[in-house]
């Protein structure tokens, strides 16, 4: 039809929601998590000034999102024509208000990056460094507008992707108003790590400071959310319509029931796990291995909800 966007002939044919889209859920989580959870952080305990933590969260955020509209444009029949779901906006369409969403994020996060960042990029070439300092210093007088904005922008992004993808009625696994709260949990699981990671590595953050033991006490809960909706999601399955019975051999069956129980399961959930009731994250060794652990477990995770939720269902379809 005429003003609409086909996902389904992008780089992947098969399936309604091919990998660009998986790896834009997972991109999307990573931004909205990570800069939600910081700036959460710093509002409740009162936290001021350019963080290192904030210089890594908005850092990821900006560059994850980008990169993740970078896949839905690519993605698209005709990517030259991205521009039309702008122009064709339907405010009953879960994907517009997205859409709306990103408009007002994307540059809201520039801005706040620009604010964080502008006494680090001095050594930018060609006067960029002292450009982006003096927009730094003018948006700063607005920065507590913006980050309340962006910080209740950020949580709508995690959620949207699960609004988004649950809307797919055919599809029992994916089909649930639980997946908006998972991908916000697991967002914000994965977010946090990204993160925890890049300060470290980049902005001098230490690991056993202040900032960084108030977010390792926060992993347990966002852990207990995440393991709290899959089990919800697999509970409706069990004890729903006879297509979500049928459905439920996605977690048992198949190549992507393995991704489920070794990557999402057992690195994304296991490994971070196992190294924080050792005591081993203390090390930087453990501390990497956990981080990168529960970005990868997420991934996982978004590819199985994704794929499983779809192949699955077209298995059980009768031709």
């Amino acid at each position: 039809m005429d003003g609409v966007l086909d996902f389904s002939i992008g780089l992947t044919e098969g399936v309604a929601w091919p990998w660009p889209i998986a790896v834009y859920l997972f991109l999307a989580g990573i931004s909205g998590g990570s800069l939600g959870v910081i700036l959460t952080m710093m509002k409740l305990r009162g936290l001021s000034g350019d963080l290192p933590l904030l210089k890594a969260s908005a850092s990821i955020a900006l560059a994850t999102i980008l990169l993740g509209m970078l896949c839905l444009v690519l993605d698209l029949t005709d990517p030259l024509f991205f521009w039309r779901i702008l122009v064709f906006y339907n405010p009953t369409s879960v994907m517009s208000v997205g859409v709306m969403m990103l408009l007002f994020y994307i540059p809201l996060t520039a801005v706040l990056t620009v604010i964080v960042l502008r006494h680090s990029l001095k050594w930018l070439p060609f006067g960029l460094g002292g450009l982006v300092e003096k927009l730094g210093d003018i948006f700063n007088k607005a920065r507590g507008p913006i980050t309340w904005i962006v910080l209740f922008l950020a949580f709508g992004i995690c959620a949207y992707t699960g609004f988004l993808i649950s809307a797919l009625i055919r599809y029992p696994l994916i089909n649930t108003a639980v997946l908006p709260a998972l991908f916000v949990a697991s967002g914000v699981s994965a977010g946090t790590a990204a993160a925890k990671l890049l300060a470290t590595a980049v902005f001098g953050e230490k690991r056993d400071s202040h900032t960084m033991h108030i977010l390792h006490l926060a992993e347990w809960p966002m852990m207990a959310a995440e393991i709290s909706c899959i089990f919800m999601i697999a509970m409706a399955m069990i004890f729903g319509m006879a297509g979500a019975q049928a459905a439920v051999t996605a977690f048992t069956t198949g190549v992507w029931a393995i991704v489920f129980w070794v990557g999402a399961v057992g690195v994304g959930f296991g490994v971070p796990f196992a190294l924080g009731m050792t005591g081993c994250t203390r090390s930087a060794a453990g501390f990497w291995t956990a981080g990168f652990a529960a970005v990868a477990g997420m991934m996982c995770l978004r590819l199985f909800i994704l794929y499983a939720g779809q192949l699955n269902s077209l298995m059980l379809t009768p031709v």
